[in-house]
């Protein structure tokens, strides 16, 4: 465990645009729907008013737009609001949480995307929601022209402000996430995102079978 408590479990899909972390994370609450486990389904950032309010403001393309420092400030105080108000909640319930994205992508987008270090980013972390992590992060990993063609086809020219960065931006956020799971293997799980949304979900429940009972 990863400071989440003696119940529920905590999972979190990363990887870059187009992966299929949302897709993916719908699946797995499916899957442990089967198995008779509760789980949440969330994401960031937002999953509570407040930090839904702040996405908007984050994802927008109006206006200039968020520094790097504004920009994770912003990340952070959202996810601190998620943590206390909804995923801590959840886990102290014995339900298992599932969210598209954590702060790994904060380390990898804001951090190595932006430049800030990663010391200053899980500084933000450690205040903000207490230095909660993931039990598991399913790393889901996409070649980047495959991952363009997938954003392409659903944008459809209306990508995000952070969704639009340029191919060298996705590149160091890409290296950044490579390099946190080979530091903590742990911790992550690495899951090949090519194929049918099927398979990379059988080699997810793959991943977390350990952790799971027989499907119903």
């Amino acid at each position: 465990m990863s400071g989440t408590g003696p119940t529920g479990r905590f999972v979190v899909f990363e990887g870059g645009e187009g992966a299929g972390k949302s897709t993916q994370a719908r699946l797995l609450v499916q899957a442990l729907a089967a198995r008779g486990i509760g789980a949440v389904l969330t994401r960031e950032p937002g999953g509570t008013p407040g930090a839904e309010a702040i996405r908007n403001l984050l994802l927008s393309t109006q206006g200039e737009g968020w520094g790097a420092r504004a920009e994770a400030l912003l990340f952070a105080a959202a996810r601190a609001d998620h943590v206390e108000r909804l995923i801590r909640p959840a886990l102290a319930r014995g339900d298992w949480v599932i969210c598209d994205r954590f702060v790994d992508s904060s380390r990898a987008y804001q951090g190595g995307g932006n430049g800030l270090s990663d010391a200053d980013v899980m500084a933000l972390h450690a205040i903000g929601s207490e230095g909660l992590l993931p039990d598991c992060t399913i790393l889901l990993e996409l070649p980047a022209e495959e991952a363009a063609a997938r954003c392409a086809l659903r944008d459809q020219g209306q990508a995000d402000r952070i969704g639009g960065r340029n191919a060298a931006y996705h590149a160091r956020v890409a290296a950044a996430f490579d390099g946190f799971a080979a530091a903590e293997p742990g911790r992550f799980a690495r899951v090949s995102a090519l194929g049918t949304p099927e398979a990379v979900g059988a080699r997810i429940l793959d991943a977390l079978a350990p952790w799971m009972p027989p499907a119903c």
